[in-house]
């Protein structure tokens, strides 16, 4: 018997007796980092509806499967856990606001805000989005936390100063490298001794920063060293 042939001329593929198929169903949409395409994109969240297929067609369901993200530009599946990473807008606007915290934590912890630590820590917050930060607003922001019997910044280790900066802190750890991590702890030091050596508040301050950022405490100690030592 000869093979059947294609219109290329080339032996037609015989189709498959058995087999699986996939109905996705899209039960919601957003945007989220697309690790395929490596920047934010859009998404459609699907679940799906597996069947045996005979000669390629449906006949028997095979249960359910999914639900998956599927990226509306590469057409690729990723697990919803895609979803937990910040998208590039968020994860900006969260560092903004991590080194904005650090910085005031650090400034409130240090008591007298002298002018060199102001410049310091405002082109900190500058560089981390805050373009129009100025030292003015620093010390203000500053003045108005020691005021503020609500809060206990002034109290070395608080309770109050630990949660607020594993707030801002502990969403942005997991996706910031080891350097980005070792980054804002530096900046911090930086600012703390802008105007001279480390006090103890300014110390505890930095040492519950780094913890937050999942730094070890080893690390930690070999960082504050670090930033003491002239570049």
């Amino acid at each position: 018997m000869l093979p059947v042939r294609g219109r290329n001329g080339r032996a037609a593929r015989p189709a498959r007796l058995l087999g699986t198929r996939t109905a996705w169903t899209p039960v919601g949409d957003g945007e989220f980092f697309c690790l395929g395409c490596g920047g934010d994109r859009n998404y459609q969240r699907m679940t799906g509806r597996r069947r045996f297929t005979l000669l390629g067609v449906p006949v028997l369901p095979r249960g359910e499967t999914g639900p998956v993200v599927e990226c509306a530009a590469c057409g690729r599946h990723f697990g919803t856990d895609a979803l937990d990473h910040p998208t590039t807008t968020r994860f900006s606007a969260m560092l903004r606001d991590a080194v904005h915290t650090v910085a005031l934590a650090v400034l409130a912890a240090g008591g007298t805000c002298a002018r060199t630590t102001l410049e310091t820590a405002a082109a900190a917050v500058r560089a981390a989005g805050f373009e129009d930060c100025t030292e003015d607003q620093l010390g203000a922001l500053v003045d108005a936390l020691a005021a503020d019997t609500g809060r206990v910044y002034g109290e070395p280790g608080g309770a109050g100063l630990a949660i607020e900066l594993h707030e801002a802190l502990d969403p942005l750890a997991p996706h910031l490298a080891p350097v980005g991590r070792e980054s804002i702890l530096l900046q911090a030091a930086r600012i703390a001794l802008a105007d001279g050596p480390y006090t103890p508040p300014e110390r505890d301050v930095l040492t519950t920063v780094g913890a937050a950022l999942t730094i070890c405490s080893d690390d930690v100690k070999r960082l504050l060293a670090a930033a003491r030592t002239p570049s």
